[in-house]
């Protein structure tokens, strides 16, 4: 597989405080990639520095040879529609219905008329109609968002973020706020995707056997850095003990035992 984006040397400061201090990384295409680490490591932020929604204190980001930092204007646009985003609020418009909510992904190709009109044409229409398929949602095209369940919300919006044709889906916490069952169907959606489209994925999980789960590779931040960068069998009970800390570690053992796995099996804890 060859690299597509990398991160050379990237760092964001906000203050005297460093949320990503530098980041080295090159993300191979079509790979799912899971970031963990504890609330406040930089997991975010780093998403959030590759979609530039911010930008880097330092360091560069780049995308096919492409200065991703230098982008503006028009550019700028279309990188974002290319590298869609999902977070963990949904971002959808609650009185639209379903089908209209996934149509949205589709603005960044209108000018100024249509998006304000939102004319879409029929092979849009039956663009968005295949992307809710994808993700079982086709009984609820024409149903207000906002009556929906968290977990079909979180689809809706990972439905928006499929027309848009992007090269990388970044998701931020996606299933945070959701019950397993619902948060089984967003992970098998994402690796649907993956897989059957070759879209790289690059996902924020709070849950460690989630990532163990489903990511072909697993990057672990601590304090702003990358502490470990490698597959799930190498991310041994040791190493999580050292990207955690003895309190995170206590606060990821108490999330283990009140919830169990969204793949079914007992959650493992791990010993101080």
């Amino acid at each position: 597989m060859t690299s597509v984006l990398t991160l050379r040397s990237v760092s964001r400061h906000f203050g005297d405080t460093r949320a990503v201090d530098d980041v080295n990384l090159s993300i191979e295409a079509g790979q799912f990639v899971g970031v963990i680490g504890r609330s406040g490591a930089g997991k975010s932020t780093m998403l959030r520095l590759i979609n530039r929604l911010i930008d880097p204190t330092t360091g560069s980001i780049s995308f096919e040879g492409v200065e991703v930092t230098a982008l503006k204007g028009r550019a700028l646009r279309d990188w974002r529609r290319s590298c869609a985003m999902i977070f963990q609020q949904f971002n959808l418009v609650d009185r639209l219905d379903v089908l209209t909510n996934v149509l949205i992904g589709r603005l960044a190709e209108h000018g100024f008329l249509s998006s304000m009109t939102m004319r879409f044409s029929d092979a849009e229409r039956t663009m968005a109609i295949e992307a809710l398929d994808r993700l079982d949602l086709v009984p609820q095209a024409l149903q207000r968002a906002g009556t929906l369940s968290g977990g079909q919300q979180q689809r809706v919006a990972i439905a928006k973020a499929l027309v848009q044709n992007p090269k990388i889906m970044l998701a931020d916490e996606p299933i945070a706020s959701l019950d397993p069952a619902n948060a089984t169907l967003v992970m098998d959606g994402l690796r649907a995707i993956n897989k059957d489209h070759g879209i790289t994925v690059l996902v924020n999980l709070h849950t460690l056997d989630t990532a163990r789960a489903y990511c072909d590779r697993i990057i672990a931040m601590r304090q702003g850095r990358v502490f470990f960068d490698g597959t799930a069998a190498q991310l041994t009970d040791d190493v999580v003990r050292d990207i955690y800390g003895t309190e995170g570690l206590r606060e990821f053992n108490a999330a283990v035992t009140s919830t169990q796995t969204i793949t079914g099996q007992p959650t493992t804890s791990i010993s101080a």
